[in-house]
């Protein structure tokens, strides 16, 4: 493997030296010890993007809530996900890629959003959750169903949206220095430094991660044990915030965000041995600007995306490089009109290329859009309606957007919700320019969405909490775009996709002073199947699209008592189908995982110790086909912050 950044490990624990000594000099601003957080409902500041805020009332939102970030924090957002939230993570082993799934979606259909930029790799259009580390972020939250009016092309199924810690300003100049430092199965390794200075008018934050881990673990097939080789992996992260409050109601934000991602890629259980590897590097900067007002708020943001992808085969002779950049800019404005009447009016333009190094040329694409949103509400706020429109231009083609989505609360404790969208999904660079295989005359993906849901919640200020979550839905694409092939793939528009299905959250929490007893189960049930084919006799008319599985769903059941946190998670994930035509598949699969945290403050010093042990029933499962996952492991951290 080519030189990682792991070998800065001695660097870095040298530099952890000299930010402990500061741990005696310094003053700090201490976050409370464990507080349990149940997920949010209401759209009051759950995320700094308004659009989730103020015009989505009719769609149904999830917050992932701070106490399930900590929990999690030495894991990626693809743990979190696959565990905690109905949504299908579709993982290609313990350190390779892993994509999204919602309710029934392709990968490129679902979208992940960072400070409301797009993340999509801008050749393949998809996002690898299994490289975002969720100490990277400070608010998540999910996002079902379609709304590309409101988020742009290719928010068909849904959206993780994902948000780094805003700069927040103090009138004494005030520090925060954390440390932290993990193990676990597998040789995994892994350290962390944040650093951060709070000023009147300047705010800046420091941090830095660096893992490793050898993932050698046993695995069985057809009743032999093996163990699996060539699958290092080792990752380095790096971020820099720079805040600037120029007055009240001025502020301006720099964020620089550096990943180095290498990783050995084992051999499938069709192959005899595998000698590939990959490396990703990642940069990613972005500048804004907002100003604050009573009644007219404003605000830029540009931002420059590239990504660097190495892969080699030494076996079969591939020794492949790519680049792909984007440039994203967007300014708008959101004024409230009166006390019932909001409108938002924002213009985001998407330049995006890539260059192909076995063609030494440069592909590109640009996006130019023009984007509205108004939002009403009538009845002393217990109705919410929200209109959007979106006009985007590419290639020489306009496309229009719209969606419209309601809310209405008949009572404190009971909302209804529905939700209609117009879906929309260019073709990527990949599916167009792609050498050998792309097809420049793929059509875009498109149709419409609907889904309706209620949500059941007694007052939070109760000893018992029972929350109720149903959601319906139904989704038609047409010309839905799909890759297969013999030696050489090729993207292909299968005619039209029908998706519908429902999504339950339901939760139960019981507090008896310091003490607290909390349950839950997460359920969803897909149907997504081809209606029409431009493929004669494929065999796949009226059959589950691949790698969507019917049936999945997550229970947890725990308690807390003052600072200690425990909580017992049970995944399920159904049959997938691995052909068009239904002819072959994935057995479903149980895995049972357990999170424990404790929380310590000493004067201005809080300790916490978390500690997860997964798949604890050593559940033998493949989630794609011929990629073995682990057994059961374990992963501990600790934690120094003042």
């Amino acid at each position: 493997m080519s030189e990682s950044p792991f070998t800065v490990k001695k660097q870095l624990i040298a530099l952890l030296m000299v930010m402990l000594s500061c741990f005696y000099s310094t003053h700090a601003q201490v976050t409370d010890t464990l507080k349990p957080v149940n997920v949010k409902t209401n759209r009051k500041k759950i995320s700094g993007d308004e659009r989730i805020n103020t015009y989505s009332p009719g769609q149904k939102v999830k917050t992932i809530d701070s106490l399930t970030l900590e929990l999690y924090r030495y894991q990626s957002m693809a743990s979190v996900l696959s565990q905690q939230v109905p949504v299908f993570v579709k993982s290609y082993g313990f350190n390779s890629l892993a994509t999204l799934n919602f309710r029934g979606a392709s990968a490129a259909q679902s979208q992940v959003y960072w400070n409301g930029i797009p993340l999509q790799n801008a050749a393949t259009g998809i996002a690898d959750v299994s490289m975002l580390q969720t100490t990277s972020f400070s608010k998540v939250n999910i996002v079902y169903g379609g709304s590309s009016a409101l988020w742009g092309s290719g928010n068909v199924g849904g959206a993780l949206i994902l948000e780094s810690e805003s700069p927040y300003f103090s009138n004494t100049t005030s520090f925060h220095n954390a440390l932290s430092f993990a193990g676990g199965s597998f040789g995994q390794v892994q350290f962390g430094i944040k650093s951060s200075v709070s000023m009147q008018r300047l705010y800046t934050n420091v941090s830095f991660a660096t893992s490793s881990a050898n993932n050698n673990f046993r695995y069985t097939d057809n009743g032999t044990t093996y163990q699996t080789d060539n699958s290092k992996v080792e990752n380095f992260n790096g971020q820099v915030q720079l805040g600037y409050k120029a007055n009240d109601k001025n502020t301006f934000a720099f964020t620089g965000w550096f990943q180095n991602y290498d990783r050995q890629i084992p051999k499938a259980l069709f192959e005899l041995k595998s000698v590939k590897y990959q490396q990703d590097k990642t940069i990613r900067l972005l500048g804004d600007w907002k100003r604050q007002g009573d009644k007219l708020s404003l605000y830029t943001k540009l931002a420059y995306l590239q990504d660097d992808m190495h892969y080699n085969d030494s076996v079969i002779y591939i020794d492949a490089k790519y680049s792909t950049h984007q440039v994203y800019g967007e300014a708008g404005v959101n004024y409230r009109i009166s006390t019932h009447h909001k409108f938002m009016l924002f213009i985001p333009v998407q330049y995006v290329w890539m260059e192909r190094q076995s063609l030494n040329d440069v592909v590109r694409q640009p996006r130019y859009a023009v984007a509205l949103a108004y939002s009403l509400t009538a009845f002393h706020n217990k109705l919410h309606i929200a209109l959007h429109g979106r006009g985007m231009y590419v290639s020489k083609k306009t496309s229009p957007m719209s969606g419209l989505n309601i809310a209405y609360a008949f009572t404190n404790w009971l909302s209804i919700r529905t939700n209609i969208q117009r879906s929309y999904r260019m073709p990527t660079l990949n599916d167009l320019y792609y050498y050998p295989g792309g097809d420049t005359s793929l059509k875009p993906e498109q149709g419409w969405s609907e889904d309706f849901g209620y949500v059941i919640k007694t007052n939070t200020n109760k000893r018992l909490v029972f929350f109720h979550d149903v959601s319906l839905f139904n989704r038609r694409i047409k010309d839905w775009i799909i890759w297969f092939g013999g030696a050489i793939w090729t993207p292909h528009n299968i005619a039209q996709v029908h998706s519908r299905g429902v999504e339950t959250e339901t939760s139960l929490q019981y507090s008896f002073g310091n003490f607290k007893l909390h349950a839950g189960l997460n359920t969803a049930y897909v149907l997504a199947t081809t209606e029409i084919s431009y493929i004669p006799g494929d065999g796949s008319i009226g059959k589950q699209i691949p790698y969507t599985p019917r049936y999945n769903g997550q229970a947890n059941i725990g308690f807390s008592y003052k600072n200690v946190y425990f909580n017992y998670n049970h995944t399920y994930t159904g049959y997938r189908f691995i052909t068009v035509d239904e002819s072959s598949w994935l057995m479903p699969y149980n895995t049972g995982n357990i999170q424990l945290m404790y929380a310590l403050k000493r004067g201005a010093y809080s300790i916490q110790f978390v500690a997860q042990c997964n798949n604890i029933w050593n559940e033998q499962y493949q989630v794609v086909s011929g990629r073995p996952m682990p057994g059961v492991n374990w992963l501990a951290g600790i934690s120094l912050s003042r």
